[in-house]
């Protein structure tokens, strides 16, 4: 598996963060996404950009890389959007996500019908499988003059075990009356009906959600505290 420590892009002078108000903005439309954000109290919006993503086969073989690859994507959609439509001027932070769920080299992503999603259940129970999430924050910051501009970020991923205990055919068909694993990777949301399908979880449940706001706190503290205060 690939190394857990946060990439980092260009560097930016800590000195521009001093005094600047936090413009964060969450690049995501998941509801769930923008749920842990509003219980963490955090002031932000939500944008997103259309990004493309399809995946070459080497990285989608390397879905621990790919979440990163396609986190920062999408943020950096959004960073470009923002400066390009709104002439912006001030310290922005974008946050981007991406989640994909692994068992045994294969990779389910949101099902496409409902034989599909009963297809994903079946081979997620009984086993465990791992549950990537993609984080890529990007700090930007654009003064009055063109030459006053700064541009960094930072990106890692987090990965949960997921065991399912043996589900029944009753228990995959009751699940799929109730609608939800149609916008899920994976065919299942943790935080829904599907919790009673976990056998064991090694690791963050935020991060089988979609995002690992714990990590995120921690590694974010400084972004974190100024965004709550402003």
């Amino acid at each position: 598996m690939a190394s857990n420590q946060p990439r980092e892009g260009r560097y930016m002078e800590e000195s521009i963060l001093d005094n600047q108000p936090i413009d964060l903005v969450l690049a995501s439309t998941s509801p769930r996404r923008k749920q842990l954000f509003e219980q963490e109290k955090l002031r932000f919006r939500v944008l997103s950009a259309h990004v493309d993503e399809t995946l070459d086969a080497d990285l989608r073989a390397r879905p621990f890389d790919a979440v990163q690859k396609l986190a920062e994507k999408k943020a950096h959609a959004v960073v470009n959007a923002i400066l390009a439509d709104e002439n912006y001027r001030g310290f922005l932070v974008v946050v981007g996500a991406d989640t994909m769920v692994a068992r045994g080299g294969e990779v389910f992503g949101k099902p496409t019908s409902a034989s599909d999603a009963t297809r994903m259940l079946r081979a997620l129970s009984g086993t465990s499988h791992y549950v990537h999430t993609g984080v890529s924050v990007w700090y930007c910051f654009a003064g009055e003059h063109e030459s006053d501009f700064s541009l960094a970020y930072r990106s890692f991923t987090d990965t949960t075990r997921v065991t399912f205990r043996q589900l029944s055919s009753l228990d995959i068909e009751t699940y799929l009356a109730t609608g939800e694993p149609f916008d899920k990777a994976g065919a299942y949301g943790i935080q829904g009906s599907a919790a009673q399908f976990v056998q064991q979880l090694d690791g963050l449940r935020s991060t089988v959600v979609g995002f690992p706001m714990e990590r995120f706190l921690h590694e974010f503290a400084d972004v974190v505290q100024r965004v709550k205060l402003s």
